[in-house]
């Protein structure tokens, strides 16, 4: 009977997390199957109580899940009669420039997450919040490279900042699409410290779920303001940290999030200020990728010889 009934207590917790779990999404709060759980830090006790433990119904939160998707779904279809990315044709079609984020309100940055090496059991420390007159965004914390004393982690010391994905009606991702447009551009005023802009496209398959494309932003400190334009063909595809030998261009048509990372080994307090983070188009760029692409294992032309 014990060996049967493990097999059986399995099925049904994976029925509940397959089948029945997604049906009550909207009415459960705090419910998180195994899968979907944070990290643990090495020597932990895995969680073993049951998913169905730490449900709580609340049918408000089921009511107002709904008045959601149907907003959603109202500006998503009135988007898509007025044109691409909810603009005229014309308008598109002409368009420079556009601001894809600023900071003005709260819920400007409620769109975006931070993050730290405390989720691994680090020391640093990051912070978000507004800046002056509610003009801008300050990313400032403390950054601490002391590793934890776990065992296995080996490197310590970054903090960060990603924009969370764009959703649509029923939850579902919508990317952006900056094809009209080759250059970032940024107002922001820094400390020094040398970050890491990452931008994260929509995979076409499942193994490119870890891709990335990154390029690097110098901040030269002072109290001005400074305007950064990276063009698009600059940045570089890697793969949980490690830069690809076959490059490709940015895919512009599936843009899901775009990031800062700060990870340059130095202990210390660091600030970052945003004013916006927007697009341009500079029609004398027409560069592609700006890095070599070659055949990692060219296939042998027949010289027809003996």
């Amino acid at each position: 009977m014990v060996v049967m009934a493990l097999p059986l207590k399995m099925s049904h917790q994976r029925h509940w997390q397959k089948g029945l779990y997604p049906l009550f999404r909207p009415l459960v709060d705090g419910c998180r199957p195994s899968q979907y759980s944070s990290y643990k830090r090495p020597g932990t006790m895995p969680d073993k109580s049951p998913p169905w433990a730490k449900i709580t119904f609340s049918f408000q939160k089921g009511i107002d899940m709904i008045k959601t998707h149907f907003e959603r779904l109202t500006k998503e279809v009135g988007d898509h009669l007025r044109g691409p990315e909810g603009r005229p044709l014309m308008n598109y079609m002409l368009e420079q420039t556009r601001v894809t984020w600023q900071f003005r309100s709260e819920e400007d940055l409620n769109k975006w997450v931070i993050s730290s090496d405390a989720e691994i059991g680090g020391k640093s420390e990051v912070y978000l919040k507004l800046g002056k007159d509610n003009q801008s965004a300050v990313l400032y914390g403390t950054l601490n490279t002391q590793v934890p004393r776990d065992g296995e982690t080996r490197y310590s010391g970054y903090c960060s900042m990603r924009s969370k994905p764009r959703l649509v009606s029923l939850n579902r991702k919508k990317p952006y699409d900056w094809s009209n447009f080759s250059c970032l551009h940024l107002r922001i005023r820094g400390d020094g410290r040398p970050w890491m802009i990452n931008i994260y496209t929509g995979p076409f398959f499942s193994h490119q779920k870890d891709d990335l494309y990154n390029y690097f932003m110098f901040t030269r400190g002072g109290p001005y303001w400074e305007e950064i334009k990276i063009p698009f063909s600059k940045f570089f595809l890697s793969n949980r940290g490690r830069i690809q030998d076959q490059q490709h261009g940015l895919w512009l048509d599936k843009i899901s999030t775009l990031g800062f990372t700060l990870g340059d080994q130095i202990d210390g307090p660091f600030q970052l200020e945003i004013d916006y983070i927007g697009l341009a188009k500079d029609r004398a760029h027409t560069e592609e990728c700006a890095y070599e692409q070659y055949q990692i294992n060219p296939r042998k032309k027949s010289t027809g010889g003996f």
